[in-house]
């Protein structure tokens, strides 16, 4: 990989993929509304596009090309044959980030318990559906339809120092100032990955020669209960639990929700261990 093209790029993983291309030499284009400021300077090349808008992106892209298409802004059916139109004939490979949500609730679960490749495909926009439906139509249409070489890396919640969600930040803050923290089912167990190991791993997958889905998360899971225990630890203040005041609680899963990691191991990827780095990214968000 020589070239890269990276829609949804200056924030969170994205800026840690981009990080990670141009430490291997790798062209890089940041394809952006030019709303958002970054840090990289000179070191890439931008590209002024509206991402959702087929006549923006075919216009921007417009006699270019490069080796692979990275995108982390890809909801929908609708979406994924904006990229297939625009960029036929232009790249080699197309990675694009998928989610732990194409699934259904399961412990360890592996790539084919969602199958892309004969789901009915409907075409449809991201305000049409659930999030976990635009993600499974977007799968279909890209290995269904699409004549490039694609990958889906599906994720779990991706945490990290700069995670704009503030998802596990809302934890911390709730065990900081005594608020009760609400969780459907404490013993249900979660898996998450790193936002550094997320952009990686878009890298490293994409000088690969595989096709298809494929999970990523790091090693281990952790249910709600001990998330919350750490985070008294880390916090030294007492995470109050309660199970039947439904509050704004974004980790509020039913059952256990992970997945398996084993095919992208087999491949000779080397995750890192949940447990090696959760406690200190913790101890972090609560200065």
């Amino acid at each position: 990989m020589k070239s890269a093209l990276v829609f949804g790029g200056t924030r969170f993983f994205g800026v840690n993929l981009i990080e990670k291309l141009l430490d291997n030499g790798v062209k890089v284009t940041v394809a952006t509304r030019q709303s958002s400021e970054d840090s990289f300077g000179d070191k890439v090349e931008r590209l002024k596009v509206d991402r959702f808008d087929e006549a923006s992106v075919r216009e921007a892209v417009q006699g270019k090309k490069w080796d692979v298409v990275f995108d982390q802004l890809c909801f929908s059916s609708n979406d994924a044959e904006i990229i297939a139109n625009a960029m036929e004939g232009k790249i080699k490979r197309y990675v694009f980030t998928s989610t732990l949500s194409v699934y259904d609730y399961g412990m360890n679960m592996d790539e084919k318990v969602y199958d892309p490749y004969t789901y009915e495909l409907k075409m449809v926009d991201r305000q049409e559906v659930t999030y976990q439906e635009g993600k499974r139509q977007a799968e279909a249409y890209l290995f269904q339809k699409v004549s490039f070489p694609v990958v889906a890396m599906r994720i779990p919640i991706v945490l990290g120092e700069q995670d704009y969600t503030k998802r596990l930040v809302h934890y911390v803050e709730s065990a900081k100032e005594g608020r009760e923290v609400y969780f459907p089912n404490p013993k249900a167990e979660m898996c998450f990955v790193h936002q550094k190991e997320a952009g990686e791993f878009l890298a490293w997958i994409a000088e690969t020669n595989f096709t298809g889905p494929i999970n990523v998360s790091a090693n281990g899971f952790i249910t709600m209960e001990n998330l919350m225990q750490l985070i008294s630890e880390k916090t030294g203040k007492e995470v109050i639990i309660t199970t039947n005041k439904e509050l704004e609680s974004p980790y509020a899963i039913q059952e256990t929700w992970t997945l398996s990691n084993e095919k992208a191991k087999a491949l000779g990827y080397n995750f890192t261990n949940l447990n090696d780095w959760l406690p200190a990214l913790i101890r972090e968000l609560s200065k």
